[in-house]
């Protein structure tokens, strides 16, 4: 198990992951899946065998930087944000930070077991093809994320996303818009709206994975229009107007400017977006003018 601070897990839990981590690998042997997921803050990972079935694959997941104990091979580990969570979130989040790291692909079956990290206890089993699950991914041009976008520049942008819709700033709700990538054509089809607050700065001051940078990013999330971002995380621009057009039969109804807007300009450039909905807090992710992924605002 994956914490930095004892759970006592009772007999009943142990039992409880012994026969759930049982069933998965059953699961994934009859379902020919290639991946196996595991919240491991949830197990104790000295329950898991030292061999799993011929082709499939150990990727833990996680909130604690916490070393893995355990015998069986990992193939890879995706840190999460610490956050709660609910279960359908956390194994979204967890799938799409392994697509844009190019584990997996939209075409793999893979099984997922999840539970609660409070009580040491597993208490969820999914089995699914990532592309054909409606509530994971709703399109599969996920897959085809440019080079260009560094994963951690991408895993950050919405890790940072998912934080400001929870946690809001000041603890008013934000809306606001990520773009990433193919910045130059992004920076040709917008306007500034208001005098750019990252000009003049050095490139490593203002770049996304910068940790100092993350209050200045809360202060101006609160500011119309968008961020625009660099494959490689330079913050180039805030408060940018996205000007492109789309037909808004695309666009899932209910939803406002913002996300049109959004949709626009990944319809016409390579970017991708990560939106916050002010509303709601709901968090979406575009890609060629559609709705890839959306996320509903975590329970505070």
């Amino acid at each position: 198990m994956a914490t930095d601070e004892p759970v006592q897990v009772s007999k009943t839990a142990k039992t409880q992951n012994k026969a759930m981590i049982k069933a998965a690998l059953t699961l994934a042997k009859a379902t020919k899946a290639k991946y196996f997921f595991v919240y491991i803050d949830a197990v104790e990972d000295d329950l898991f065998p030292e061999e799993l079935p011929k082709g499939l694959h150990l990727i833990l997941v996680t909130k604690k930087n916490v070393g893995w104990n355990g015998k069986t091979p990992v193939k890879a580990v995706v840190p999460l944000p610490n956050l709660k969570l609910g279960r359908l979130g956390l194994v979204k989040i967890a799938t799409i930070f392994a697509i844009s790291s190019k584990l997996v692909s939209p075409e793999d079956m893979i099984v997922f077991l999840a539970g609660k990290a409070e009580q040491g206890i597993l208490d969820m089993l999914m089995a699914m093809q990532i592309g054909n699950e409606s509530e994971m991914l709703t399109g599969t041009d996920f897959a085809e994320i440019p080079d260009t976008i560094k994963p951690t520049v991408f895993e950050h942008a919405l890790k940072l996303a998912i934080e400001l819709s929870t946690k809001g700033r000041e603890g008013k709700p934000v809306g606001t818009i990520f773009v990433l990538g193919d910045e130059e054509k992004v920076m040709q089809l917008s306007k500034q709206m208001i005098i750019n607050p990252f000009k003049g700065y050095e490139q490593d001051e203002r770049n996304l994975l910068n940790p100092a940078l993350r209050d200045t990013l809360f202060e101006f999330a609160a500011l119309d229009g968008a961020f625009i971002i660099s494959g490689d995380g330079e913050v180039i621009a805030a408060g940018r107007y996205l000007g492109a057009a789309i037909d808004e039969s695309d666009i899932p109804r209910g939803l406002g400017a913002r996300h049109i807007a959004a949709a626009g300009i990944t319809a016409l450039t390579n970017a991708i977006t990560i939106v916050i909905s002010e509303s709601t807090g709901d968090v979406r992710i575009f890609r060629k003018g559609k709705v890839i992924m959306s996320f509903d605002k975590p329970p505070r």
